[in-house]
C-alpha cells in the first residue's frame, strides 16, 4: 500500500495557499471590524429614533441591527481565532471557527424576525400613526450608514464575511423600505403601512436568515460542498491511464471556502514513477474541480483494503 507523502514542490505551494489564506482572514478581520463599529453605532441611533418616531418599522430594524451588532462582534472574533495556524489540538487549523460567525448570525436573526412579527402582527388592527419625517430622516441616514458597511464586506468570499455581507444588504434594503414607507404615510396618512413594512421586513430577514442556517449547518455536518458533482469527480479521477477503480472518496468544506478531499484509488501493476505520476495528475483534476486539499492513497488491484467495507 503506497501512502501519499508530499514532495517539496507539493509543500511549497501548500505553504503559499496557506499564506494567501492568512492574508484573506487579516482582510476580512478588519472588514468585520469597521462594520461591527458603523453597526453599533447606527444601532444607538436608530433605537433613539424609533422610540422618537413611534414606528414599528424603525425598530424592527433597530432589533435586527442589534442582533448584526452581536453577530458582527462575534464574527470579527471568531475570524481572529481562524487566523491561528495548525496546531497538536486543530490538525486543520482554526478556519471553521470563520463559518460559526455566519451560522450564528442566522440563528440570531431568525429568532429575531419571528419576535418582530409577533409584535407587529397585532398592529395591523390597531395602527399608530408614527413621525413620518423622523422616519425619512433615519431611514436615508440607514442607507448611508449600512450602505458603506456593506460596500467594505462585498467582495468577501467566507461563509462568515458572506454572512455579515448578506445582513447589512437587507438592511440596506430595509432602510429604502422605510424610506418609502415613510414618504407614503407622510402624504396618505395611512398608518398600517408601518406594521406592513415591518412584517414585510422580518418576513425577508426570516427567509434568508434560514438559508444561511441550512447552509452553514451543511457545513458543520460535513455535507458535500454546493458545487462539487461527486460523478464528475469520479469521472475525472477514473479517467487517468492506470486507474482501475476508487473508493472510499469523501469531499467536505472547511469554512464554506476551503474544499478538502480524500480518496483511495486502486491502480493496475504500475511502478514507482508511474505511481508518482497517477498522484500528481489526480491533484491536477481534483484542482480544477475547485478542491485544494487533497489526501490521496493508492492501491494496487486486489489489495485488500479494510475500509471499503466501512
Amino acid at each position: 500500500m503506497a501512502h501519499d507523502h508530499p514532495g517539496h514542490a507539493h509543500s511549497a505551494g501548500h505553504a503559499q495557499h496557506e499564506h494567501a489564506h492568512g492574508q484573506a482572514s487579516a482582510t476580512s478581520a478588519r472588514a468585520l471590524s469597521l462594520a461591527f463599529f458603523v453597526n453599533l453605532a447606527f444601532t444607538l441611533v436608530e433605537a433613539v429614533g424609533g422610540w422618537w418616531t413611534d414606528s414599528i418599522a424603525v425598530l424592527t430594524d433597530a432589533v435586527h441591527d442589534g442582533g448584526d451588532c452581536l453577530v458582527l462582534g462575534t464574527a470579527w472574533y471568531l475570524q481572529r481565532v481562524a487566523m491561528k495556524g495548525r496546531d497538536a489540538d486543530y490538525s486543520y487549523g482554526y478556519g471553521r471557527y470563520s463559518m460559526l460567525g455566519g451560522w450564528l448570525t442566522s440563528v440570531v436573526l431568525i429568532v429575531g424576525a419571528v419576535f418582530m412579527l409577533v409584535v407587529s402582527v397585532p398592529r395591523l388592527w390597531a395602527p399608530e400613526l408614527p413621525d413620518a419625517e423622523g422616519m425619512i430622516l433615519i431611514a436615508v441616514f440607514g442607507l448611508v450608514m449600512n450602505g458603506f458597511a456593506a460596500w467594505r464586506l462585498h467582495a468577501g468570499a467566507s461563509l462568515n464575511e458572506r454572512g455579515a455581507y448578506l445582513h447589512l444588504l437587507e438592511d440596506v434594503l430595509g432602510w429604502a423600505a422605510v424610506l418609502v414607507g415613510g414618504i407614503v404615510i407622510r402624504y396618505t396618512g395611512w398608518a398600517a403601512v408601518d406594521a406592513l413594512l415591518s412584517i414585510g421586513i422580518s418576513l425577508f430577514i426570516l427567509y434568508n436568515a434560514v438559508g444561511t442556517w441550512r447552509r452553514g449547518t451543511g457545513i458543520l455536518m460535513q455535507q458535500t460542498p454546493h458545487g462539487i458533482d461527486m460523478q464528475a469527480v469520479r469521472g475525472r479521477l477514473m479517467a487517468i491511464p492506470h486507474v482501475v477503480d476508487l473508493h472510499d472518496q469523501h469531499t467536505w468544506t472547511l469554512d464554506g471556502s476551503f474544499m478538502i478531499h480524500t480518496v483511495h484509488i486502486v491502480v493496475a501493476d504500475v511502478g514507482h514513477k508511474e505511481a508518482l505520476a497517477i498522484k500528481s495528475r489526480a491533484r491536477q483534476e481534483l484542482g480544477a474541480l475547485g478542491i485544494q486539499h487533497a489526501t490521496i492513497e493508492l492501491e494496487w488491484e486486489g489489495e485488500p483494503c479494510e475500509l471499503q467495507h466501512h
